[in-house]
């Protein structure tokens, strides 16, 4: 059973570098993202942007567990821009990032060695130019209750920090909170021992 993982590293905003190999014109391009439609949409401003360029290769890194991953290296020989790429996001200890390197060819060509090198410096260089932090694995609960136990979790909200998304009243409140998954089992081991001493709630953790 592998360990809960409570946080990860990502980066804060995008960033941008520019790196030159015997001509040709490696344009390297950072991005914080969180899901694949993200990736997509910074690709396609890219593939718009600089839509004459001859590669637009890149990897990427999704998830705190980083389980999705991927390569590309967009008509370059084989391994030989992606994965200098993906080297270097995970070198970094980073997720949640994308990671582009856009080619215009300098017609001096590199060979697969030279390739890997000036993929893996330009990778290098644009993170190098970002702002690496550290942010909270985060977990949902709904939590639903009578009317007198407002104060008991209005107090918890404060303790643990709750982050309240969503919040309504009709013949009971609700509310959805956000907090970190470091203090997952010690917020519910305090919702369970408010229903022990008899309030009237009840809690789910969202999926």
């Amino acid at each position: 059973m592998h360990s809960p993982i409570f946080s990860f590293r990502t980066i804060n905003s995008p960033a941008e570098t520019l790196f030159k190999e015997q001509g040709s014109r490696f344009m390297a391009f950072a991005f914080p993202v969180s899901s694949e439609p993200d990736i997509k949409m910074n690709l396609a401003v890219l593939r718009k942007k600089y839509f004459d360029a001859t590669h637009h290769c890149y990897a990427w890194v999704l998830g705190a567990d980083k389980s999705k991953y991927r390569a590309h290296d967009d008509g370059e020989p084989n391994h030989s821009a992606g994965d200098p790429i993906l080297g270097q996001i995970k070198a970094h200890n980073l997720t949640n990032v994308l990671v582009v390197v856009v080619r215009y060819f300098g017609g001096t060509k590199l060979g697969v060695g030279g390739l890997v090198q000036a993929y893996k410096t330009a990778s290098a260089a644009v993170l190098a130019n970002t702002t690496i932090v550290e942010c909270e694995v985060t977990v949902s609960f709904n939590i639903r209750y009578a009317y007198p136990s407002t104060p008991e979790v209005m107090s918890l909200v404060k303790e643990f920090d709750l982050k309240i998304q969503h919040q309504h009243f009709a013949e009971d409140g609700f509310m959805q909170v956000s907090l970190s998954l470091r203090k997952h089992d010690e917020l519910t081991k305090r919702l369970q021992l408010l229903k022990a001493l008899g309030h009237s709630l009840s809690f789910e953790e969202e999926n």
